[in-house]
């Protein structure tokens, strides 16, 4: 793993110039702010109260803070920290997984986040549903509120670093992760418009088991000097075939009303991430197949598990 990591820093190095902010901090940093940023008048002044806090000796929570702080600057003391950035339906959930599962850190989806919410009979799961069903960004109140409660679960278990996927959606979001901690890369993956409609379209979740599937089989011919693409259906296996179900904001109207919101809302993020050298621009050219070993090329990373496949 050390050499992994090794490489993702020089990838690193070669992407983003910006030195190490002196706001990175620890996880439990992140968790304390984040359940306290929409409490204050402003996000800046919340910001700059937490970095005060953090060189106070006014309380033992801020040494605390602080000591984690100087521990942890540098950063090949802890694990990388990305961020996933693209329309929804174009991939993130899917390659953000496979480097979690590759370089050994939490893999965070909002969205997963969201739709556990939803699936308990907590106190948000009516109003999300109403939200979700519309096709409407939920406010930063709600995600900031899921994500603190993951971050402290997995702060408790000893995670380190993180790959964040579906936040930062806002400038403001964007703003409050860059007031608490140092994001050191942001993958913007790409498609075509009329491909993620298809995608989204055609995904498919195993009532059972949880996983997704996707039965379109997109097959764009090349003309006027654009590629083509094609990506095969992720048919699911036998067992699951019986018990596949839509999810219920993969309509026509819902998906190209999140495209709109996205291009809206969310585009000005990656200007926010490219003005700081830290946008890493990727467009899927097909599937998994073809898009996941030029995405670790892009990275700078082997993924030794494929190696050994091929080999077998």
């Amino acid at each position: 793993m050390s050499s992994v990591l090794s490489r993702v820093w020089r990838a690193r190095g070669s992407i983003s110039s910006p030195s190490p902010s002196p706001s990175s901090t620890t996880t439990e940093t992140l968790v304390v702010y984040l359940s306290r940023a929409l409490s204050t008048s402003s996000v800046n002044s919340g910001i700059e109260e937490v970095k005060a806090g953090a060189s106070s000796s006014s309380s033992s929570s801020s040494l605390s803070l602080n000591k984690s702080l100087l521990l942890r600057r540098d950063p090949k003391g802890r694990n990388v920290q990305w961020v996933f950035l693209g329309c929804p339906g174009v991939g993130k959930g899917t390659y953000a997984s496979r480097l979690s599962n590759m370089l050994g850190i939490p893999h965070i989806a909002t969205g997963d986040l969201v739709r556990d919410e939803l699936a308990s009979s907590g106190p948000l799961a009516s109003q999300l549903s109403e939200i979700v069903s519309q096709g409407k960004l939920v406010s930063d109140e709600i995600i900031i509120d899921l994500l603190s409660k993951r971050l402290e679960a997995g702060d408790a278990k000893g995670e380190s670093g993180f790959i964040l996927d579906g936040f930062p959606r806002t400038i403001r979001q964007a703003e409050i992760l860059e007031g608490v901690t140092n994001i050191d890369l942001v993958i913007n993956l790409k498609l075509r418009e009329e491909v993620l409609l298809a995608k989204c379209l055609g995904r498919r979740i195993c009532s059972e088991c949880g996983k997704n599937y996707n039965i379109a089989c997109i097959d764009i011919k090349g003309e006027n000097g654009n590629p083509g693409m094609y990506m095969a259906p992720l048919p699911p296996p036998p067992h699951c075939v019986s018990k596949l179900i839509t999810r219920s904001d993969d309509t026509e109207e819902v998906v190209k009303e999140r495209l709109r919101i996205y291009n809206e809302m969310s585009r000005p993020v990656e200007d926010f991430y490219r003005s700081r050298g830290k946008l890493l621009e990727f467009n899927l050219p097909g599937g998994i197949p073809e898009s996941w070993p030029k995405l670790l090329q892009a990275l700078n990373l082997e993924d030794h598990e494929d190696k050994q496949t091929a080999a077998a």
